[in-house]
């Protein structure tokens, strides 16, 4: 793939977007929320506070002066503020049972405090029926397995077909791939260009006989925002359901399903600032109503006799055994968090840190270095790093050793790392608590290792 060179970058990120002037969302086509009427402790009317916002997250604000911690992999997993950890504390102190078991006291504030999250995550989302199209899961990728066991098994034949993109996380690849295998679908992949952006020239001969699309809304290896709302109407002229993966966009931008035009949606609890083990699929009600359950087990189902069982009615047939609860309350505690800062200020936020970035790092090594980035201002704050002749884990082992913490694999995105034609990045990632002087550090860390290595 060809390289980008510090001319064209300089060009291509002119016009980018400045803090609190959010362009239209690329992937949804809508502004989306922005926090209009929550308290705004951290952000000014137009900015974030990052100093500020820094002091709410203890492993950032515990380091010293001489132990600076400067977090770029946010794309792996966000840091936590006090506020999500301070409300899983406080369920576990005062509020821990059992839900949908119990008719006392600790049991009916669990149950409350559970379907309180579900509803602050499907309003998050713009889900029109939260109650009904919302559900937990471990993760995005059990999410996306959910949909590709219980709707792929019942729906999909030997020879239907499943297009995916060339930029997808291992976790909207390998489903697929088993159902290729085990069930004998086809899959198709829409391909990426040297721009690292999506290639639609072909996307309606791709399309053609679909039953189902799957694509990212956000490449956690390039930030490339592909143009989804086209890719979802022309899936659906073309007869298909559209599952996006949201794991990387949904933390950092508006998000509204009825805008994405999407029939299901994954992502993670982790990646916006809330705890593991907590995952969330959106579907349409009618769709999660059509399909039979994912696993099997107490609270999954309304009766059971040898001869057969009657699920139970959705979301709760797709949620087998004890169910992640204080993760559900961290959840919650995570949105309210993300609405009082605002969301459109969140991803103005982002733009203007890769802009920054981008500019600041090519004007410091030229040519001495490569950022897998499509040149668009809309693009996530999510950088692919090289620097000529050496290993992205030696790289990331000098910056881990300035207190940098960035990424360095293949990002469980093997497909698309030989498109790129290399075996592996170093990724720098950024969110809500970064800011200018953690891309300086960055590059005063690069250059130490360009020069170490040179």
């Amino acid at each position: 793939m060809a390289a980008m060179t510090p001319a064209s970058w300089a060009a291509g990120w002119g016009g980018a977007d400045t803090p609190g002037t959010a362009a239209t969302d690329r992937a949804s086509g809508a502004t989306g929320r922005g926090g209009a009427g929550r308290p705004d402790a951290h952000a000014g009317r137009d900015s974030l506070d990052t100093d500020h916002i820094k002091s709410d997250f203890p492993v950032l604000a515990a380091a010293g002066d001489g132990d600076r911690i400067v977090y770029l992999d946010s794309a792996s997993s966000s840091q936590k503020p006090r506020q999500v950890i301070d409300a899983m504390s406080t369920y576990y102190e005062s509020s821990h049972a059992n839900v949908h078991r119990g008719l006392y006291r600790l049991a009916s504030e669990a149950d409350r405090l559970y379907e309180e999250a579900r509803t602050l995550t499907g309003r998050f989302i713009g889900a029109t029926d939260p109650e009904r199209e919302v559900v937990f899961t471990k993760n995005s990728t059990e999410s996306i397995n959910l949909v590709s066991f219980s709707w792929g098994y019942q729906n999909l034949q030997p020879g239907d077909v499943v297009v995916a993109t060339e930029m997808e996380h291992h976790a909207n690849i390998v489903p697929w791939i088993n159902l290729h295998e085990s069930r004998g679908i086809e899959l198709r992949i829409i391909p990426l260009g040297d721009d690292y952006e999506l290639d639609l020239t072909s996307l309606d001969e791709l399309l053609d006989g679909a039953k189902l699309v799957a694509c990212t809304l956000m490449s956690n290896v390039l930030g490339t925002v592909p143009p989804f709302r086209r890719i979802a109407d022309a899936a659906h002229a073309a007869g298909a359901l559209v599952l996006a993966d949201g794991a990387q966009l949904v933390p950092h931008s508006p998000v509204d399903v009825r805008d994405l035009g999407c029939d299901f949606l994954a992502f993670s609890g982790h990646k916006m600032l809330g705890p593991t083990g907590i995952g969330v699929l959106w579907g349409r009600a009618e769709l999660l109503d059509s399909m039979p359950p994912f696993m099997g087990g107490g609270g999954m189902i309304r009766d059971v006799r040898f001869e057969g069982i009657v699920p139970a009615d959705i979301p709760t047939r797709f949620e087998a055994g004890t169910p992640p609860i204080a993760e559900a309350v961290g959840l919650g505690a995570a949105i309210r968090y993300l609405e009082a800062l605002g969301m459109d200020r969140i991803q103005a936020h982002g733009r203007a840190l890769t802009e920054y970035a981008v500019s600041a790092l090519t004007a410091r090594l030229g040519a001495g270095i490569e950022i897998m980035h499509p040149l668009d201002p809309e693009a996530g704050a999510v950088l692919s790093l090289a620097l000529p002749g050496v290993h992205p884990h030696d790289v990331a082992q000098v910056l881990a050793d300035s207190g940098i913490c960035v990424r360095a694999g293949h990002h469980c995105a093997k497909p698309l790392m030989r498109r790129l034609g290399v075996g592996a990045t170093a990724r720098a990632s950024m969110y809500l608590y970064n800011d200018e002087s953690d891309i300086d550090a960055l590059g005063d860390a690069l250059e130490r290792a360009a020069k170490l290595f040179g």
